[in-house]
């Protein structure tokens, strides 16, 4: 394969330059416009991209309904020791705990939903050597 090709995880909202600033900040990244502007994309210090389309219909993902269940998830890794810390800046940002069933203690993970509604996983695991890549 002769050209360079990235996967991007893009999310359907109903407000995608609100939902990219509330990513921008909970990754450390910075909001980046496109040609569409319908679409915007946060690119991380790793050099990660994520991209925000707009749905004019949007209606957001409920969890854990099995009718209509979650269709995909983020993981967001944080160092371990930090994911309390992550938890409450995610909160302070606008985010939503999804799961308190185990509120008693340290725990390794925390879901929470964003601002529209797509959940995501704060986990913690230990830092890796960043890749080279194309936006890095």
């Amino acid at each position: 394969m002769a050209d360079s090709r990235t996967a991007v995880l893009a999310l359907d909202c109903a407000e995608p330059t609100e939902l990219a600033q509330f990513y921008a900040e909970l990754l450390g990244g910075r909001v980046r416009p496109t040609d569409d502007p319908d679409r915007i994309e946060v690119v991380g210090q790793d050099g990660s991209l994520m991209a925000f389309q707009r749905d004019h219909g949007f209606a957001p993902p409920s969890w854990p309904r099995p009718e209509d269940s979650q269709q995909a998830h983020l993981l967001v890794y944080v160092d371990p020791g930090e994911v309390d810390a992550a938890e409450r800046e995610a909160v302070s940002l606008g985010a939503t705990p999804v799961d308190a069933s185990n509120i008693g203690g340290p725990r390794e993970s925390r879901l929470l939903a964003d601002p529209a509604g797509h959940s995501f996983l704060l986990l913690a695991r230990k830092p890796e050597p960043a890749a080279e890549g194309p936006f890095g």
